[in-house]
């Protein structure tokens, strides 16, 4: 079973043609959507949930859905046979953003949010810049920010965020991803400048201190929680 994925998101597809980039994603089914219904998700709020981009673009098809379970499951049941193969693809990613000439980058939680220093030793891949979203705060994530630094993470915002709390992330010099309703951003969000991560996902390329904004999309454009942030309450 393959696990990462190449040309299969429409931002990195772009940044990729672009630049100087060679990105693949892992897309395993969220939250609990396993046979055994272990939570990949532990921090997704309702909203979260509800709008998760496992619903968008190609997540909507059944061979899709199924292969993203299928992952999961196998992550869940045998993890040390998923992380064998998902060492050898990581290798073999990287060997083929060489022979393009392009930086090889992975982003393991395409919809899902693993703490993936806990099972993966990303000094062993210093020619790799790993990256992911994650729910988790940053005192959660203590060993991806110092312990690798070839590993970024953007932190994100849910419904159930106090706006102090997303203050408290960007003074200590991080990003957080903020979701917006409409087809334009704002220009700044809690009095931090909005970035328009809508443009590429090579997170570790942004400037830090920086909202970044995404649009909703699937069901997140119907979202009435409070995960979207609607423009007139921007």
């Amino acid at each position: 079973m393959k696990l990462l994925s190449i040309g299969t998101n429409a931002k990195t597809s772009k940044s990729d043609k672009a630049g100087q980039y060679l990105t693949a994603i892992m897309y395993l089914a969220p939250h609990k959507e396993n046979t055994k219904k272990i939570n990949l998700c532990p921090r997704a709020s309702k909203g979260c949930a509800a709008a998760c981009l496992y619903t968008a673009g190609r997540g909507r098809f059944p061979n899709v859905i199924k292969a993203r379970i299928e992952r999961a499951d196998w992550f869940v049941a045998d993890r040390k046979a998923f992380l064998v193969q998902l060492h050898k693809e990581i290798l073999q990613h990287s060997m083929k953003a060489r022979m393009e000439g392009k930086k090889p980058a992975i982003r393991l939680n395409g919809t899902s949010d693993i703490k993936w220093e806990r099972y993966i030793d990303m000094s062993l891949y210093p020619e790799v810049q790993f990256y992911d979203y994650t729910k988790w705060g940053p005192k959660d994530r203590v060993k991806a920010i110092f312990g690798n630094t070839n590993y970024h993470l953007t932190f994100s915002r849910a419904e159930d965020t106090p706006d102090q709390y997303v203050k408290d992330v960007m003074h200590r010099g991080h990003n957080v991803a903020v979701v917006f309703s409409g087809k334009e951003l704002p220009k700044e969000y809690l009095g931090y400048p909005v970035f328009n991560g809508d443009l590429t996902d090579l997170r570790f390329l942004d400037a830090s201190n920086h909202v970044i904004g995404l649009t909703a999309k699937g069901d997140a454009k119907g979202d009435t929680s409070g995960f979207v942030i609607h423009q007139e309450a921007a």
